[in-house]
This record gives structure tokens, sequence and C-alpha cells, in this order.
């Protein structure tokens, strides 16, 4: 379920609500690496604090934990919201980073494939001195190294035939 901005300012505070603001679209492109892996560290602290209370909250009204404050905790509604708010700004950023590795990729490989079509364009030049098997020069002819056999294959059959024919005779006696 998407959460709008209104939810998000509403669940989150001040020194949050900016780092999450830094996670939307526009100014996420503007972060340059650093800024991104900053942000990512700061919210993925925040948002473990945030996970941490939820949890302290939710054993507080199962009964399991003391109280942190006077009383109990009743209700769970605005820790949850928050955690999900930042779980989503962290999702957007590992996409941002991951997008951003993909495209460092792509763009290296193209650099690899170029440098290597210019090391085999170069290398061609090299390669037609040298005296290789190429049609320009007419095939060499490499002989065959398997030497045939000598006996027909029908007459090899019937020596089998004949073998078997043969035991079975022993083996009826």
């Amino acid at each position: 379920m998407a959460i709008s901005r209104k939810e998000e300012a509403r669940a989150l505070s001040a020194e949050e609500r900016g780092l999450v603001d830094k996670s939307h679209h526009p100014e996420l492109q503007d972060l340059n690496d650093a800024e991104l892996a900053n942000l990512v560290k700061l919210l993925r602290g925040q948002r473990d604090k945030a996970q941490t209370q939820a949890h302290r909250r939710r054993r507080e009204m199962r009964g399991k934990a003391a109280p942190k404050g006077a009383t109990a905790s009743t209700k769970d509604d605005g820790s949850q919201l928050k955690v999900a708010v930042l779980a989503m700004a962290m999702r957007r950023l590992n996409n941002e980073i991951e997008r951003r590795r993909r495209l460092t990729a792509s763009i290296e490989l193209i650099e690899n494939a170029r440098k290597a079509l210019n090391m085999k364009q170069g290398a061609r030049k090299d390669a037609a001195e040298l005296n290789t098997r190429h049609a320009h020069q007419g095939l060499r002819v490499i002989e065959n190294s398997k030497v045939g056999s000598l006996i027909r294959p029908m007459e090899r059959g019937r020596q089998r035939a004949a073998a078997k024919v043969a035991q079975a005779k022993r083996d009826a006696r």
C-alpha cells in the first residue's frame, strides 16, 4: 500500500522527514554517490531504531516487557507506520544504488568491448603477415591419422553371429 507524503510527514520527526524527503525521486537523482551512501547509512540507523522501538512497544502491549514510561503502551499504529515509511525510503535508496551500479557496469562493458575491438583490428594487420591456413593462400591438406579397418563390416557381423550360435550350443549341453 502506498503511503502519501502527508502521512509520511505525520509519522516522522523533522530530522527523519528531511532524510526521507531526500529519498524521493527528484532529489534522489541529484545526490552524488558519497552523499547517497551517507544517506543510506543515516536512514538505516533511523529505521533500525524505529524497528527496535516498535518491537519494544509490541512486547509491552503483550505484557512481556516492563513499560518504559509510567504506563505500558496500548497502541502501536504510529510506530508501525514509521517503520513502514522508513523501510520504503530504504527500498527507494537501494533501488537507486542498484540502478547506478547497473549503469556503471553497462558503460564499463561498452568501453571494454571497444578496447577489445581496437585490439583485434590491430592484431589483424600483424596476422596478415604470418603464414596461416587461410583460403586466399589455399588450404593445406591434413592427412587423416586414423587407420581404416581392413575387415568388412558384414564379415564382422557374420563372425559375431557364429560365435553366438556356438556359445548357445555349448550352453545347451
